[in-house]
């Protein structure tokens, strides 16, 4: 077993003691998923840290116990072990995947060398015998060519070739147990499936006891054997998996599940959770979800719930039964609705109303001819090796449309996205090719060919949402510069305090405090990041958002509150979005398009509904099938 009892975690912030898990208490066995679930800064990566012994330097556990079961039958107390002890515990008896693979991997040393690293640090294996099982990890969790990748550098691979390195490092050193923070969360479907099934494979070979922390709930009903839902640092549901998507009796896991968009909610706002979790430097006199839940009593802000129950626990004193009527699809949307929908700004444009049947309508951006060629390892003497990424890519994107980008991970996706921001120009390594027509005020101009001040109006009329927010926002600025950047260089007309406003105003829709404005990006977790970095994307009011994985890093509730967003964005302002994403789920919700690619070429395009349910093509089909569901 490997226990965590009534653990409290404490970190000294400039607000205050942050009591980031307070009595957290989770049991996890050999060959057993225990899968911790919850929104961006309830707790969850911060159990992962606190179980390994990795808190920042500023936190600390201040009390209860983390033991791990010996194989002889003694329990070892975790906290009490010297570094040294603990270096042993740490990837020998208990690896961990990290969030974000970028930063996780050394960028000065080749993966392999990092794989070898730790399979000597922890097996017998020395030498060749280590690297040749480092090539074997490698081909497990799906790197193509891992002869060859092996000597690949971190910034040679896309993310979720990264985050795969990050997961055959940490198996390959053969665990008894493993945290899985988000291991899933930058790989497209198949490669998902791959590692799942992988990891299952290894439950039942090794008796691997897995504890998985996502926001994905569909990988939670695939994977989990018990599942704990966690609120503002405490646990306050935790049911076998089977119990928890059948009958959740906590509101605020039903309103969860509801969040979860699918083909069936297309056209209508998805039920978000309103507000925000709330900080955890203040005292809580009630329920710490009570001033976001709907149904909350007067004595739910007054008295302090406890998790109670055998199987199926709770930390509610109203909790949800099958007597209530309060089901999963007798939930009353109005008043969810009312609490936490929120209109965007008003439109400085008049509402587009698109007629999808019009042959009449202008593309706003029209891509015709698109290929990408990156160059490597040329001399005086040898001509450079060309790579293709991507090859004759071409479609057409209208005014308040979604257009779906879909496939494995490295066929192209985001290479198409980055040489459309023009953001691989100048680059004597690259070579792009084709027209990105930009239509704007009647007028038709090549986004390649743009130079001056015709190429920075056009940064503002066409933004992006990287994948990576960590990488994609200063280490070094505050948040509130890092939003007001870009109205300072794009709308220079505005006063400080519009822009003041209206940065107040975005940190609003996408789900955050306006009192988190002095903060820089480490302070915050994965998922605020890439609030963040939406926000700075919707600042200059752009009419076409690339968005390269958007949603990838956020939980059920905030993606639902960021597709919400963009959904009204679409239809006040006609916003067009060229989606880059791997969730089936999102783009059965949101698209109007999709486009399917393999290998730098779109096999598969057309409307929406018909490539998702009757696919032509056999690459399609096998996409769609992995796709992990949770139970409806």
């Amino acid at each position: 077993m490997l226990e965590l009892d009534d653990v409290r975690v404490a970190l000294d912030a400039d607000a205050g003691v942050v009591r980031a898990l307070d009595g957290l208490s989770l049991t996890l066995a050999r060959g057993e998923t225990y899968a911790l679930v919850g929104e961006s800064g309830c707790g969850k990566s911060m159990t992962a840290l606190a179980l390994m012994r990795l808190l920042p330097d500023n936190g600390a556990v201040v009390a209860g116990r983390v033991t791990l079961q010996a194989p002889g039958g003694s329990a070892e107390s975790l906290l009490d072990l010297p570094e040294s002890g603990m270096r042993r515990v740490r990837g020998g008896r208990v690896g961990i995947i990290f969030q974000e693979p970028a930063t996780s991997l050394n960028p000065v040393m080749r993966v392999g060398d990092q794989i070898v690293e730790a399979i000597e640090t922890h097996t017998a294996l020395r030498g060749e015998a280590a690297r040749r099982k480092a090539i074997e990890w490698l081909q497990r969790v799906g790197i193509p060519e891992p002869e060859r990748r092996i000597d690949s550098y971190p910034f040679e691979m896309s993310g979720g070739q990264k985050q795969r390195v990050m997961i055959a490092m940490t198996l390959a050193a053969e665990p008894d147990y493993l945290i899985a923070d988000e291991p899933t969360t930058a790989l497209d479907v198949t490669i998902q499936k791959q590692v799942l099934d992988l990891l299952r494979a290894l439950q039942q070979e090794r008796q691997l006891g897995l504890l998985l922390i996502t926001h994905d709930l569909g990988v939670v009903a695939h994977m989990a054997h018990r599942v704990a839902l966690m609120y503002a640092g405490q646990i306050v549901e935790e049911a076998p998996a089977d119990a928890f998507f059948a009958a959740p009796r906590h509101p605020y896991a039903s309103l969860l599940l509801q969040a979860l968009p699918d083909a069936a909610r297309k056209g209508q706002p998805l039920v978000a959770i309103g507000g925000t979790v709330p900080p955890l430097w203040q005292r809580f006199d009630g329920c710490r979800f009570a001033p976001r839940c709907a149904q909350a009593q007067p004595g739910c802000h007054q008295q302090v719930p406890q998790l109670q129950g055998s199987g199926h626990k709770v930390r509610c004193f109203h909790p949800l039964t099958a007597d209530t009527g309060f089901r999963l699809e007798g939930q009353p949307a109005q008043p969810v609705h009312q609490l936490v929908h929120q209109p965007v700004h008003q439109p400085v444009h008049q509402p587009v109303v698109r007629d999808p049947a019009s042959p009449e309508r202008t593309p706003v951006l029209q891509v015709e001819a698109l290929s990408v060629t990156f160059l490597s390892g040329g001399a005086w003497f040898r001509p450079p090796h060309r790579m293709q990424a991507v090859r004759d890519v071409g479609f057409a994107l209208h005014a308040g449309e979604t257009l779906a980008l879909v496939g494995e991970s490295g066929c192209g996706k985001t290479t198409t996205g980055r040489a459309i921001m023009q953001l691989l120009r100048g680059q004597p390594q690259i070579e792009v090719s084709g027209q990105a027509w930009w239509h704007h005020a009647g007028q038709r101009q090549d986004l390649f060919s743009l130079q001056g001040p015709a190429l920075h109006r056009a940064r503002q009329a066409v933004q992006m949402v990287f994948q990576d927010p960590f990488a994609s926002l200063n280490p070094r600025m505050r948040v509130q510069d890092i939003l007001e950047e870009g109205l300072c260089i794009l709308r220079p007309e505005w006063s400080s305090e519009q822009r003041l406003a209206r940065i107040r105003q975005l940190m609003d829709q996408v789900g955050l405090r306006a009192d988190a404005l002095p903060r820089f990006p480490h302070e915050f977790s994965g998922g605020q990041r890439q609030r963040l970095a939406i926000a700075r994307a919707l600042a200059v009011e752009p009419s076409v958002l690339v968005c390269d994985e958007p949603t990838s890093a956020l939980d059920v509730s905030v993606q639902a509150q960021i597709l919400n967003l963009l959904r009204e964005l679409q239809q006040q302002l006609g916003l067009a979005m060229v989606f880059i994403t791997h969730n089936m789920g999102v783009v059965s919700y949101l698209a109007d398009q999709v486009a399917v690619m393999k290998g730098g070429v779109i096999v598969e395009q057309g409307p929406a509904v018909q490539v998702l349910e009757s696919p032509a093509q056999a690459y399609t089909q096998s996409l769609l099938a992995a796709v992990p569901r949770p139970p409806r």
